[in-house]
């Protein structure tokens, strides 16, 4: 056969539209003439009569042949696989010309789609500028998920608001842009992009929480009951999954095996400052400990040499596994409770728990609400925080620790050490309210109440942490607007943990923000000897002062609604006894009551997962849980002095 009279004629056949015709020439002619030109025709008849796998093998066959690295038909290849749900040789093919992605919008969105899926979010930064740059509204889609954690990248608000101007119905867009405002206070902002969100919920179309990031959700709606509803990329059907991943025959030991998940396994994460002694004090003749851990490389370099991770447990690194590589490795190790410490949380990687890798799984710590979308047999908390009411609006089971969900270190955590005023900026007269909380948190709502409380309490000043000059300048606009001058709010940056620890008791007292309270910030106040306001709360993001509140002995300071919260702050304005004796009671109830005892905290939850095991072992579905107290302490367990 003449090869090039027959790809003439396959080539003219196709021109022609008779494709089955040009087919049969080139299935007799790829016997003898494989390269570029025979395989790209090849893939078009496919096409054109709809074979897109085939279609797509032929693609890549083109690419393998062509010279060019970054050949258009191995691009084609992934698309097409991509489009036929093969996304193992999608993602083979788009890796072989991935430099591609970078300007081509299609190919990134491919990319992206597939490392999102596999939980490899961390890889799809190169492809998110042009993704968002895109005309169509798949991408633009994507793109919200690709931006929807680090709200502290100035890239991602300015990618946020490009989106935004060319894709305003879409919601999960409309409420990134909200999220970005609130994190730097622009209230004017918040109020206008707000309304048609809640014109929808007012008619009672609850649809817009379904695009909703639980985690910022929780930050302008305080019922656990839309919570619940919460869900920017909703999963497998979890009653399903649950009951498939406890069919799964698992051999129980002698050993209660605990996996914890997180990205926050470094000494300088928040988390860590709680967490770190219950690691530690974990009884090893009951219990093995494993992290399974995604932290970034960078926060590991950081503290090589310094930091002996294995005082906390046996490692094993997830970070560059897929999902459903990360529950291999846990299934490997036959663990029999794993915590996700994450949740819906910057980092999070939840996902794996959906895979099933262990016969129990539980959410703690690090969401302080239902991980909606994952599959979870429990969620653990305490009777403040989950009380009875909580239970029609979590999948999970309700785990209540006795005193407070929170761990608190005071092995590890620095000891405050006298300061001065001055040395911090604050007048030596005047009484300080102040707020160390996420600049996030606060909204007009608690505003308002602060700027009543400074009318009334003439001696008073607000102490602020801050985020960025523009916040300041936002919050000042609207306070000034509220009657206050800009003389009495007194704002500090970051500094280091020693230095926080420090300063934070030349204030007078804690004021909380609500909807979303004070976490670790609530109990590191404290810990610094500064008394605490907050406000009974109506979900567990409210609820955590409260319940920090009654782990160190101050019921009192939780106010029964707004009104008493302001007039308690102006009432103890005028009352420094009343917060002199409070300062006293904290440095004394903080080495008796239960708040930072870890020790009594590490047996509270031992005895959780042993519940939590013994349930399973009988073959009992899990259930709510009341975990015991131990008898109070009558000896102080640490001292400041």
């Amino acid at each position: 056969m003449n090869t090039n009279i027959s790809f003439a004629a396959a080539s003219k056949d196709y021109q022609k539209g008779q494709y089955l015709k040009s087919l049969e020439v080139l299935n007799k002619l790829i016997d003898t003439q494989q390269d570029v030109k025979t395989y790209v025709l090849l893939a078009k008849n496919l096409l054109k009569l709809g074979f897109k796998s085939e279609a797509a093998s032929a693609y890549a066959l083109a690419g393998e042949r062509d010279s060019n690295k970054e050949s258009t038909y191995t691009r084609e290849a992934a698309l097409l696989y991509f489009a036929c749900g093969d996304e193992e040789q999608a993602l083979l093919q788009a890796l072989r010309v991935m430099t591609l992605a970078r300007s081509d919008a299609d190919l990134a969105y491919v990319l992206a789609s597939i490392h999102i899926r596999q939980g490899r979010k961390d890889l799809v930064s190169p492809y998110r500028k042009v993704i968002s740059e895109s005309s169509n509204p798949d991408h633009a889609r994507l793109a919200v998920q690709l931006l929807s954690d680090d709200i502290l990248d100035a890239t991602n608000a300015t990618l946020v608001h490009n989106l935004f101007k060319k894709f305003p119905d879409i919601m999960p867009l409309r409420l990134l842009k909200l999220v970005f405002a609130r994190e730097v206070c622009d209230f004017d902002l918040v109020a206008r992009e707000f309304l048609p969100v809640q014109r929808m919920l007012d008619k009672g179309d609850l649809s817009v929480l379904e695009r909703d990031n639980p985690f910022y959700n929780l930050h302008w709606c305080s019922d656990e009951a839309l919570n619940a509803r919460a869900s920017h990329n909703p999963s497998l059907p979890l009653k399903e999954a649950a009951a498939r991943r406890r069919a799964v025959p698992h051999a129980w030991s002698k050993k209660i095996r605990i996996g914890y998940l997180s990205s926050d396994f470094w000494a300088g994460h928040a988390t860590m400052k709680l967490l770190r002694r219950i690691l530690e004090l974990h009884d090893r003749d009951k219990f093995e400990i494993t992290l399974f851990c995604h932290t970034e490389e960078k926060y590991l370099e950081h503290e090589a040499g310094t930091v002996d991770r294995s005082q906390w447990g046996d490692v094993c690194i997830v970070r560059d596994m897929t999902d459903e590589e990360a529950a291999n490795a846990v299934r490997e190790r036959q663990i029999d409770i794993l915590v996700d410490l994450k949740g819906h949380t910057f980092g999070g990687r939840s996902r794996i728990l959906n895979y099933g890798g262990a016969p129990l799984q539980a959410a703690w710590l690090g969401f302080p609400g239902s991980v909606t979308d994952v599959d979870l047999d429990y969620a653990i908390g305490d009777r403040f925080v989950l009380p009875k009411s909580s239970e029609a609006h979590y999948h999970e089971k309700l785990v209540r620790m006795p005193e407070s969900y929170q761990p608190n270190d005071p092995a590890n955590r620095p000891k405050p050490t006298p300061t001065t005023r001055t040395q911090v900026g604050l007048p030596e007269e005047a009484f300080v309210f102040a707020s160390f909380n996420a600049n996030r948190k606060i909204n007009t709502e608690i505003l308002d109440v602060w700027c009543n409380i400074l009318k009334r309490a003439q001696n008073g000043v607000l102490w602020l942490m801050l985020s960025s000059p523009h916040t300041q300048t936002n919050l000042l606009n609207y306070i000034n607007k509220r009657g206050i001058d800009s003389d009495r709010v007194i704002f500090c940056p970051r500094v280091s943990y020693e230095e926080h620890i420090d300063r934070q008791q030349m204030a007078d007292l804690g004021i909380d923000t609500f909807p979303v309270n004070g976490h670790t910030t609530t109990s590191e106040q404290l810990w610094g000897g500064l008394p605490v306001l907050t406000v009974q709360g109506t979900n567990f993001a409210s609820r955590v002062s409260e319940s920090l509140l009654n782990a160190i002995g101050l019921p009192e300071l939780v106010a029964a609604d707004i009104k008493a919260y302001e007039d308690t702050a102006v009432a103890l304005a005028n009352s420094p006894e009343r917060i002199a004796e409070y300062k006293q009671r904290i440095r004394r109830n903080a080495g008796i009551m239960p708040l930072f005892d870890a020790e009594r905290f590490t047996l509270h939850l031992e005895r959780a997962y042993e519940i939590m095991v013994d349930r399973a072992k009988m073959g009992l579905e899990p259930d709510h849980i009341d975990v015991p107290a131990l008898p109070p302490r009558t000896t102080p367990f640490f001292s400041f002095d």
